[in-house]
């Protein structure tokens, strides 16, 4: 383990001009990547660049850097063509309802020719050489008959024109006078819209964007090869890690400092500013101190102080500071590899994100929005800027040119307004005046069934007995114009420790208690932990926790009181609302995975399904799984739990589900194909060989470069609810399509994108994405519309409650009801 950062595999080299010839000389003189640097340096110097800004709060200052030259990170999703496996969508994949809605978005056409062709060379020298940068040099010095548009990384040479012949035999010299023999043999011809073609589109541009604060990707799209492009920010801390250790040293007992940091910085994502590089912190080597030394590449051993100074001209102040291990992505699967890490110096490593303190800081949110929520209207300026400083310096555009490529407008698309839903409630239909939310519409209303809570359990500490009372009757009141008739509880007062409330639960509560309400005196995560766990997993009751800040505001209890109610509602099995599905036998399904927040070798798993016909009913199951991986492979498992509680519920079986499956990150469509899809398909061959329900799989991306804005007379404004855009903006080789279906108060709306892979339902596109518009719109936590369907977020919800709370699978027993809202 060493203190330097990890190296890039790819070289800078290759942006400028060669003499040609057959056989060259190389003197050692610096190469064409020292031209692109300078270009870099000088489109920074002249104001080009993103912009940094500071803002102060109580417990210090925090920078918004905008990021810089981020590359796409989808490529490995290129190759994957799931539409030519449908043949109800392989000719259109568009749907037709709605009324048609213009809209500008942040994609930029490459005016490439229909003709261009990539060629690709694998390039061999004998004897074999090391250096990237000699390579590099010996290659481009037969740059007549290379051509300027070319780039090498090592190994494979990609030209904008084909070489005469498929072996080309070259010769070169070194500084030495050592003869070095260079085979160059055609492998691949590459369209445009290639894998290969582009990722190669995606570096060639990393190393050209010489303006921070933007994320680039170059994607082929419906008609055309597009770059999109959008301004992006990282909230930086000017606290460092040893500042952070040191605070936390003067303000808790000397014998819990040791875990108390492991605890606090474990999972942090840290900036090395010398290097400009995030590392993830796994762990703390409270052994290994600055003085340490460490072994070299060439053998020699330094000590951390010393490298630090040498290297970066760095003085440390502490040398009594343990060290920060972060482990390193392995990026080629080789037997010899082994796991590596990297020991970072807290003194150098400066915190990224927000402090809890920081969050809670109304003025420092407000002025950290101003500068990262930019509205349509700013961030258009931004990328306009953007194309006129590409345009306009003479090395990018240049580079573009020798590869046939020219940034042009920005490209508009017709997307479609779909309806509004109407809202259905136990005794009237409302239709509300905005999708964002029908709080207002409902207030009133009775929900669709709500059992009485009659015996119930409240535990407060002695500083909130005040609020005891008046809470009981809000809730009470609240209940009755729901139609959920609320008993007085029972009341047990705790002292203020999780192992008090701990011991009132195993007191007082049996297995006949509807539901457990705690009013926790402030922001205990060690409480809220403990109450969850042991009413999850040892003693399986539904459980309400609410902060008494959140009670203390009088002229806003009602108001709470009614969130809780409905919360109260679904978590002994009630429906709130429900909206018009016109599909029968049809059962929905969410999948999300997340991470372990105590184990990061495990991943736990949501799996969230409809039991009933208006898919107001959950079933929910969460398995932990001893893999650190995203992929789920308990799908077999969970469907089984689901299909037969539907069956009992409903005494048949679905004959139709539609899963949506959240969390896959880019690169790992595959693996939804290939390893998920199977298990679920495999269930019913193997358990019921009659039964076979048609079965649609969409995944769900919350992430997507994409952004469209609609025309006003006030200028570009956020699309309204309910916009579809499945044309000109999709990928040719996939059926998908965007949604916007959540409300942005400021900044900009990001819209949600879904892909089917895999479909034998055959639905219509336009009931497919109208059925996906209506599943937003049942989230029982929030009475509006929402960014992703109802059971993604269900399961995103509950694998944050086990990932971040509980550690442990929660009980069946709780499966039947929303248990983790």
């Amino acid at each position: 383990m060493d203190g330097r950062p990890p190296k890039r595999k790819l070289s800078d080299s290759g942006h400028g001009s060669s003499t040609r010839t057959s056989e060259r000389s190389y003197s050692g003189d610096e190469n064409d990547s020292v031209k692109v640097l300078q270009n870099r340096h000088n489109a920074s110097s002249n104001g080009n660049g993103g912009t940094i800004c500071t803002v102060s709060a109580g417990d210090g200052r925090y920078v918004i850097a905008e990021r810089g030259r981020r590359l796409g990170r989808n490529i490995q999703d290129m190759g994957i063509n799931t539409r030519q496996t449908m043949a109800h969508v392989k000719d259109r994949k568009t749907g037709t309802s709605g009324s048609p809605l213009k809209l500008v978005t942040n994609l930029f056409g490459l005016g490439l020719s229909s003709q261009w062709l990539l060629y690709q060379y694998h390039v061999d020298f004998n004897p074999a050489i090391a250096s990237m940068r000699l390579k590099a040099a010996l290659l481009y010095s037969h740059g007549e008959i290379l051509g300027t548009a070319r780039a090498f990384d090592g190994a494979m040479l990609f030209l904008s024109r084909k070489l005469d012949d498929k072996v080309t035999e070259l010769t070169s010299t070194t500084k030495n006078g050592e003869v070095i023999k260079i085979t160059v043999t055609l492998t691949a011809t590459q369209p445009a819209g290639s894998p290969v073609s582009i990722q190669f589109f995606n570096v060639l541009f990393k190393r050209l964007m010489l303006w921070p604060g933007f994320s680039i990707s170059v994607t082929n799209l419906e008609s055309q090869l597009t770059l999109s492009a959008d301004v992006s920010h990282k909230v930086l801390r000017s606290e460092t890690v040893l500042d952070f250790m040191n605070e936390l040293y003067s303000r808790i007992p000397v014998e819990r400092f040791t875990d108390a940091c492991e605890k606090e910085i474990l999972g942090m994502v840290v900036l090395t500013r010398y290097n400009n590089k995030t590392y993830r912190v796994d762990d703390i080597n409270w052994s290994t101190k600055p003085t340490d030394k460490f072994p070299k590449k060439d053998g020699t051993e330094i000590s951390y102080v010393d490298y630090y100074k040498q290297q970066y001209n760095l003085e440390l102040t502490d040398l009594f500071q343990p060290m920060l291990v972060s482990a390193l992505k392995v990026k080629k699967k080789d037997v010899c590899d082994v796991p590596r890490a990297v020991h970072l110096l807290p003194e150098l490593c400066y915190i990224t994100g927000l402090s809890s303190r920081a969050l809670t800081d109304f003025r420092l949110m407000k002025d950290l929005s101003m500068e990262t929520q930019l509205n349509p209207e700013r961030r258009q300026q931004r990328l306009q800027r953007l194309a006129e400083n590409i345009e306009e310096n003479r090395g990018a555009s240049s580079e573009l040119g020798k590869w046939g490529l020219r940034l042009q407008q920005q490209l508009s698309v017709t997307g479609r307004l779909v309806p509004p839903e109407k809202i259905c409630m136990r005794d009237n239909i409302c239709q509300p005046m905005s999708a964002a939310d029908w709080s207002r519409e409902t207030r009133n209303a009775r929900v669709i069934s709500a059992s009485s809570l009659s015996n119930w359990l409240l535990l407060f500490t002695h500083r909130n007995g005040d609020i005891v009372e008046q809470l009981i009757y809000s809730l009470k009141k609240v209940g009755d114009g729901m139609g959920f008739n609320i008993e007085y509880p029972k009341t047990v007062q705790v002292e203020d420790s999780s192992i008090s409330y701990l011991r009132a639960l195993q007191q007082h509560v049996t297995r006949d208690v509807q539901l457990v309400f705690c009013i926790l005196p402030f922001n205990s995560k060690d409480n809220y932990d403990c109450i969850k766990k042991f009413l999850t997993v040892e003693l399986p009751v539904p459980s309400q926790c609410v902060q008494s800040r959140t009670l203390s505001k009088q002229h806003m209890l009602m108001s709470v009181a009614n969130k809780i109610t409905m919360q109260m509602i679904c978590k002994i099995g009630g429906e709130l609302w429900s909206v018009e599905i016109p599909l029968k036998s049809l059962m929905v399904i969410g999948i999300d995975v997340n991470k372990d927040a105590l184990n990061k070798s495990h991943s736990v798993v949501g799996f969230v399904a409809s039991t009933n016909s208006r898919l107001t009913k959950w079933f929910s199951q969460c398995i932990i799984q001893k893999t650190s991986t995203d992929f789920a492979d308990c799908l077999k498992v969970c469907m089984r739990g689901a299909i037969e509680r539907w069956q009992k519920c409903n005494n048949e079986l679905p004959g139709r589900i539609i899963i949506y499956r959240d969390g896959v990150g880019d690169g790992q469509l595959q693996m939804v194909l290939d390893y998920e899809i199977p298990q679920i398909l495999s269930y019913f061959t193997e358990t019921r060989t009659a039964y076979s329900p048609k079965m649609t799989v969409v995944v769900v991306r919350k992430r997507c470069t994409v952004r469209f804005f609609s025309e006003s007379n006030r200028g570009l404004q956020n699309p309204p609810l309910g916009t579809i855009v499945d044309s000109e903006a999709t990928r040719p080789e996939w059926y998908d399509f965007f949604l916007i279906s959540q409300n942005a108060r400021q900044g900009s709306v990001n819209p949600t994108h879904y892909n089917v892979l895999f479909d034998t339902n055959c639905l219509k596109p336009d009931h497919l994405q109208r059925l996906t518009y209506k599943m937003c719109h049942l989230y029982y936590n929030w009475p509006g519309v929402i960014r992703v369907p109802a059971p993604c977020q269900y399961a995103h919800k509950l694998t944050f409650l086990v990932g971040q709370s509980i550690h442990r699978e929660p009980s069946l027993e709780l499966s039947h009801t929303l248990f983790y809202l």
